[in-house]
């Protein structure tokens, strides 16, 4: 066993300016970059360490011959080395002289300019270089004698803005930590909201946690963009001290609020919160899957979402989605996004592919099949969304939603008029004010009476309002676009979406609205960058545009090895699939013609040779697997073959003279087989059947088995061996194009069977016969 390598103590401190660099903007948590000098003087400080390594025998070695024995005890001696070793992970003690303001940090690398430090917003914040007042000191952040000591004029420069401020480094190794008690800075914190956000931020983001210092955990985006926080304060550990080290401990977490009136408003915002949470008769309805055939109401909150998903249609024909059922005065939207390889994620009033966010009821969105955007869709995502408004309103808004056939007689311009195309009897006439069919004889009465009542927009939209409605009153018409409303609520959702400027969170370009911005986040052609930014290194060699490098850095799983890969490198991860399925070994079908297994066995992920790598393969050089050839085994040496050519007579024999009894053999060498499949039960005799069976021996010698076989097998194996068979007719008529039968057999055995999987798995791991192979 080796020796396990001591603590190591690391003692090592310097000086750095902070860099005022776009690098700061992309380092989450308490990570910094310190230049590649620090790593060097880390290494010469670092104390000397003897490991007694464990190492693999040299490539002769036997215990029992003393030569190669006494060459390893040499090659062991020989294999203790002496070396430099840094404490993992790396961790500091940062200071700032000017307040005395102290944090831990965890190193991302080390590529920063000599003389400066890159910190993060968290580290700069924490040490008050982005705080007006410099003052104000952090509980338990003294710093000592040796900081001060490190402050000299340039520093005191510093403090006055005239040059970069100056922070001090120390390395630090800090223990693990078990505990940490959290307190959060504001009441209503719900532990389902922020727990699981929590850990995972802690996890990627954090190798540190210091004493005093205010953690915020981003939640989801709530209405404008804007991330929901949860503000905690750190106070205390176990181990104590000024610090832990988060990285491969199991920390526990505890929970305590500010004081008694916090904790009780936190358990009354949870209480209102419960009432209305999701499928609460006062809360938004749980959504779930949609069909064809009827559709469902619901509620939604202000500023909440309500999800569907259609799972199957008819893909030949169009799809028409609708929501109905909402006030006129209410502002409900409806999203809906394909859910393919392209796109994800619910659709979100910043991210989805199609939309109507009009102030008019019924809302349609229709879907022809030949929209390219439903290409390899597995299912369509559909939300509602109530925008919300000034007054949180805590009933919910009521709406139906429908997914049906779209019929292509329905005019699709006429889905937001508010007078229907209503038939109309024979002598009616059209009132030219409201547009109404009323009879000839009474249109003089009605005219008196609209006119004097009701009025039509005088901007030319065609609505008809009474003169005296809050609706005509409120009356817009957009002057940049062709929008209208009846409400404030829906002129200010309008100037919000489609007029005011909006920035890419992920690779920060600019749009001039929502739509804009949701087209870049859903598109798969190339975005252009912003020209006065210059490209990183990451983004000239992959070739993909900002937004691209950002999101693509998202993972899947490969459907066909089950790896996790990011979506960018997908491609060529399914590149080198195919290259694998061109060059990957043909399997090497049973000899025996009755038989559905491969000799070598085949695996789900496309191995032709997996049950021989595990040491399951044939054992035998006859051409059958191990299961038709196991009654042919005997532990005799037969050089020649000759005593294996007599069990295979025997066998045959035995087979052709009494059968072997079982009910699905469809085997014509067999009595019973032939019997099954219709022909009359006629005894063979011995001398009848030693001409039938002496075929099938010639080609035995040596290696060069090619005579087939015709063993009874069990029902399965028969069975694959039949669907094969027509999977490679049916599937190569043309000779063009199909699977050979000995692909088709192996697909069958790796999906035990299955028809549906077994196409499957030959589309992704198998050549086809015009790629040859």
């Amino acid at each position: 066993m080796a020796a396990e390598a001591p603590a190591v103590e690391l003692s090592w401190s310097s000086q750095y300016s902070v860099a005022h660099s776009s690098r700061a903007s992309a380092l989450p948590g308490d990570k910094i970059l310190l230049p590649p000098s620090a790593l060097e003087q880390l290494l010469a400080a670092a104390p000397t360490v003897t490991v007694d390594n464990e190492r693999p025998h040299i490539t002769s070695f036997d215990p029992f011959n003393p030569y190669t024995y006494a060459a390893e005890r040499q090659a062991r001696a020989q294999f203790q080395d002496r070396f430099q070793q840094l404490p993992h992970p790396l961790t500091f003690r940062l200071v700032n002289p000017d307040n005395g303001r102290v944090i831990h940090a965890g190193i991302r690398e080390f590529s920063a300019d000599e003389g400066q430090i890159v910190l993060s917003s968290f580290v700069r914040e924490a040490l008050g270089l982005e705080i007006a007042s410099a003052g104000s000191s952090r509980k338990g952040s003294p710093h000592s004698d040796a900081d001060e000591a490190m402050v000299n004029g340039v520093e005191e420069l510093g403090v006055n803005g005239s040059t970069s401020p100056k922070i001090t480094v120390h390395a630090k190794q800090l223990p693990k930590g078990t505990f940490v008690k959290l307190r959060p800075l504001e009441a209503g914190y719900n532990p389902e909201d922020w727990k699981s956000l929590l850990e995972e931020h802690l996890r990627s983001n954090f190798t540190t946690l210091t004493n005093g210092e205010v953690l915020v955990v981003y939640g989801a985006r709530g209405p404008g963009g804007k991330r929901e926080e949860f503000r905690f304060l750190v106070d205390g550990f176990k181990p104590e001290g000024d610090g832990i080290c988060v990285v491969d401990t199991d920390l526990e977490v505890d929970i305590e609020a500010l004081n008694e009136d916090q904790a009780r408003e936190t358990l009354r915002r949870i209480a209102a919160k419960a009432q209305r949470a999701p499928g609460t008769t006062e809360g938004s309805s749980v959504g779930g899957k949609l069909d064809v055939f009827r559709g469902q109401d619901g509620q939604v909150l202000q500023g909440e979402y309500v999800d569907y998903e259609l799972p199957s249609w008819n893909r030949s024909q169009g799809l028409e989605i609708s929501l109905s059922g909402v006030e006129d005065d209410e502002e409900v939207d409806l999203f809906v996004s394909p859910f393919s390889a392209r796109q994800r994620v619910r659709p979100r009033e910043d991210e989805y592919v199609f939309a109507d966010l009009a102030s008019r009821y019924p809302k349609r969105i229709r879907l022809q099949p030949t929209n390219v955007e439903l290409e390899d869709a597995e299912a369509i995502y559909i939300s509602v969304h109530a925008y919300p408004s000034d007054s949180t309103s805590p009933v919910p808004k009521k709406f139906h939603i429908r997914a049906s056939i779209l019929d292509p007689k329905t005019n699709p311009a006429s889905d937001h008029n508010d007078v229907e195309e209503t038939p109309h009897n024979p002598g009616d006439v059209q009132c030219k004010n409201c547009h109404q069919w009323v009879p000839q004889s009474s249109l003089f009465l009605h005219e008196n009476f609209c006119l004097r009542n009701n009025i039509i927009c005088p901007q030319g939209c065609g609505q008809v309002f009474q003169k005296r409605s809050e609706a005509f009153q409120n009356h817009w018409h957009c002057p940049h676009d062709t929008f209208t409303g009846n409400t404030p609520l829906s002129r200010q959702k309008h100037d919000a979406l489609y007029h005011a400027p909006q920035t890419c969170s992920s690779c920060g370009l600019q749009f001039p609205s929502v739509p804009t911005l949701s087209q870049h986040k859903v598109t798969t052609f190339p975005q252009e960058g912003d020209p006065t930014e210059p490209p990183n290194a990451e983004l000239l060699m992959s070739g993909l545009t900002p937004h691209e490098l950002a999101d693509g850095g998202r993972t899947t799983e490969c459907h066909l090895c089950n790896k996790i890969v990011r979506f960018r490198d997908m491609d060529t991860h399914l590149k080198h699939h195919d290259l694998e399925r061109l060059s990957r070994p043909a399997p090497r079908i049973c000899r025996n013609l009755n038989c559905g297994r491969t000799q070598d066995g085949a695996s789900k992920t496309g191995d032709t040779r997996s049950g021989t790598r595990k040491g399951q393969g044939p054992g035998n050089e006859v051409g059958l697997c191990s299961v038709c050839f196991g009654p042919l085994y005997v532990s005799l040496h037969d050089p020649e073959g000759k005593a294996l050519k007599r069990r295979i007579e025997r066998r045959y024999l035995s087979q052709l003279l009494t059968g072997c009894g079982k009910g699905w053999c469809k085997n014509q060498f067999c009595r019973t087989g032939r019997k099954n499949t219709g022909e009359p039960d006629k005894a063979v005799s011995t001398k009848d059947a030693i001409p039938l069976v002496k075929p099938f021996l010639e080609g035995m010698d040596g290696r060069g088995y090619s005579t087939p076989l015709h063993f009874c097998t069990d029902e399965g194996s028969q069975r694959k061996r039949g669907v094969a068979e027509m999977m490679s007719a049916e599937m190569g008529i043309d000779g063009k194009g199909g699977y050979a039968l000995e692909w088709c057999v192996a697909a069958l055995e790796a999906e035990n069977g299955d028809l549906q999987k077994a196409r499957g798995w030959l589309q992704g791991f198998a050549p086809a016969r015009s790629e040859g192979n």
